[in-house]
C-alpha cells in the first residue's frame, strides 16, 4: 500500500517469481495523474470500475470498465480518471523476452507489438480477472502458467500486427539512436543538450526535435526513465533506496521518490516491501 497517497488511493504491487518475475498491480485512483513515462514492460490490464483516459500512440483513449487495456514495451503514456470518482484496475506487466517465448506463431521470438490502445473483448476479461485472482495466491503454479500461456495467445492471435514506422520517424530514429544508446549505458551522468546533440551531429534545436519526435519524449524526460528503469534493477537486487537513489543519479532521495511514484504508481519503499512478500513455489 501506497502510505502518502491521497485518501482512499492505494496500490498494491505483486512480485511473482514463480512467472520469471512477473509483476502485478492492483490499485484505485481518484485524482492521480501519470505524466508522460515509459515502461520496459508491457502492460495488459483491466477496468475494474470508473473509467480511465490515458494517451498512448499519439492520441487519447478512454477505457470503461470491463474494458481491457494495452501498452507495449517502451511505449510513451500517460494516466488519469475519465469520470469523478476515479478508477481501479488490475494489470500485469510482462517483459517483452517473456511475451515472446510464450507467444503463439510463426515466428518464435518475435516481440508482438499491439495498435489498440484499448480492447472491449468481454470473454478476454474475464480470463483476464481469473488470472488476476489467482496470481497474489500462493501455489496453483500450473493454472497461473495456463491461464497466462492461453491470455497471450489470444491476444497476440486477435490483437497483435506488424509496426509500421514511417519513414520520417525512422529518419529521426537513426539520427538519435547512438545518443539513446549512450545516455540508456549511462544514464546517471549529468548530460548537457549541447553533448548530445553533438554526438547526433545535430544543432541543439533541431536534436531536441528530432529526439522527441521519435520517442514522444524530451532528452530529460527520457533520461529520467533509464534512470529509473536502472533504479528498479538496483531495488531487484536489493541495494537500499538511499544507495540506488545516488547511484542513478537523482539529486536527493525525495526527487528520486517522487519520480518513481509518477512512474510506478508507488514509492521505492512498497516497491521493495512488495519484493519481500513474494508467494513461494508449491
Amino acid at each position: 500500500m501506497d502510505d502518502n497517497a491521497a485518501p482512499g488511493e492505494k496500490a498494491t504491487l505483486f512480485c511473482l517469481e514463480e512467472l520469471d518475475g512477473l509483476t502485478m498491480l492492483e490499485a484505485n485512483y481518484h485524482r492521480r495523474r501519470f505524466p508522460r513515462h515509459v515502461h520496459e514492460t508491457f502492460c495488459v490490464g483491466v477496468i475494474e470500475t470508473g473509467a480511465q483516459r490515458f494517451w498512448r500512440s499519439g492520441g487519447d483513449h478512454v477505457a470503461p470498465s470491463g474494458d481491457i487495456i494495452l501498452v507495449n514495451a517502451d511505449e510513451v503514456h500517460t494516466g488519469c480518471s475519465e469520470v469523478e470518482g476515479g478508477w481501479s484496475y488490475r494489470a500485469i506487466y510482462p517483459h517483452p523476452d517473456l511475451f515472446a517465448r510464450l507467444s503463439p506463431g510463426a515466428d518464435p521470438g518475435a516481440v508482438p507489438w499491439f495498435p489498440d490502445a484499448v480492447l472491449h473483448d468481454p470473454a478476454l476479461s474475464a480470463q483476464l480477472r481469473l488470472l488476476f485472482s489467482l496470481l497474489p495466491e500462493q501455489g496453483n503454479t500450473l493454472l497461473k502458467e495456463s491461464l497466462l500461456l492461453t491470455a497471450f495467445a489470444w491476444l497476440v492471435m486477435r490483437y497483435s500486427r506488424t509496426r509500421v514506422v514511417p519513414a520520417a520517424v525512422a529518419d529521426a530514429t537513426r539520427a538519435v539512436l547512438p545518443v539513446r544508446e549512450l545516455m540508456a549505458a549511462h544514464p546517471e551522468q549529468n548530460w548537457s543538450l549541447q553533448q548530445l546533440a553533438e554526438i547526433a551531429g545535430l544543432s541543439p534545436w533541431y536534436f531536441l526535435r528530432q529526439f522527441k519526435k521519435s520517442l514522444g519524449m524530451t532528452p530529460h524526460a527520457w533520461l529520467l526513465q533509464q534512470r529509473l528503469c536502472r533504479a528498479r534493477e538496483g531495488l531487484d537486487r536489493g541495494e537500499a533506496i538511499a544507495q540506488v537513489s545516488l547511484r542513478c543519479g537523482f539529486s536527493d532521495q525525495s526527487h528520486f521518490t517522487r519520480h518513481f511514484k509518477n512512474s510506478i504508481g508507488i514509492t521505492p519503499g512498497d516497491y521493495v516491501q512488495a519484493r519481500r512478500r513474494q508467494p513461494s513455489r508449491r
